[in-house]
């Protein structure tokens, strides 16, 4: 058997091919078809333990799409993205960076929760567990499709797993974070601007100084919008 880096499917279905691609729609699509096709995603294992898909979230219009991880536990319970705790943290750095949250389009480079439980297994709580290159690159073909749909002015890549979707696995937020960078990525050229994952800012020991960066990156976003 091929060595793996994500779980292995059950029953020798799509998700062995580790590709989203043949559940995208058949021609053009607005994003309501997107997200119910994705709904239907079996792309890679992720989707037999997941709750449901959490696809992206927002207007069509929206001059920014941020660009996180993966869905977490409360996200997959509820079918939206950013609504736990590290979405009421990005909510407030936005309005303090000067970006309206309602003019953003939200979504995850993987659609699927993945997660371990706590205590080795015996627990109920689940943890999240990061995704990896292969379970991102499955999940790819959904991100293009956004990307087309939604034609976002700037781009806020939110952690090292939403910047490795785009730029490959030798992405490195703390490298990258706070400048905007213009790239080739699945086919458009875009304005991006990379920081930390708000949930970063929940684990932090200080975690006023982590916020403040989080704020002073999104300020770079900001910054390029008025230059559009």
């Amino acid at each position: 058997m091929p060595a793996t880096d994500g779980p292995v499917g059950r029953g020798g279905g799509p998700e062995d091919d580790y590709t989203a691609e043949p559940f995208l729609p058949d021609g053009e699509a607005g994003l309501a078809a997107l997200r119910e096709a994705a709904a239907g995603c079996r792309g890679c294992p992720l989707h037999e333990d997941a709750t449901q898909t959490v696809f992206g979230s927002g207007d069509a219009g929206a001059r920014v799409m941020l660009l996180g991880e993966q869905p977490g536990d409360q996200e997959d319970k509820r079918g939206e993205p950013f609504v736990g705790p590290a979405g009421r943290i990005l909510d407030e750095a936005l309005e303090e960076s000067g970006i309206d949250p309602a003019q953003s389009y939200v979504t995850n480079a993987v659609k699927h929760f993945k997660f371990g439980y706590a205590s080795g297994g015996r627990g109920k709580r689940r943890i999240h567990k990061a995704p990896s290159m292969r379970e991102t690159t499955a999940c790819g073909p959904w991100l293009r499709a956004e990307l087309a749909l939604v034609r976002p002015e700037v781009v806020v890549v939110l952690g090292a797993t939403a910047g490795k979707a785009l730029f490959g696995s030798s992405f490195r937020v703390t490298r990258e974070r706070g400048s905007l960078i213009e790239q080739d990525v699945h086919g458009r050229r875009e304005r991006v601007v990379a920081t930390i994952h708000p949930s970063a800012v929940l684990r932090a020991d200080d975690r006023e100084a982590v916020r403040a960066g989080l704020v002073s990156d999104l300020k770079v976003a900001a910054g390029a919008l008025r230059t559009c």
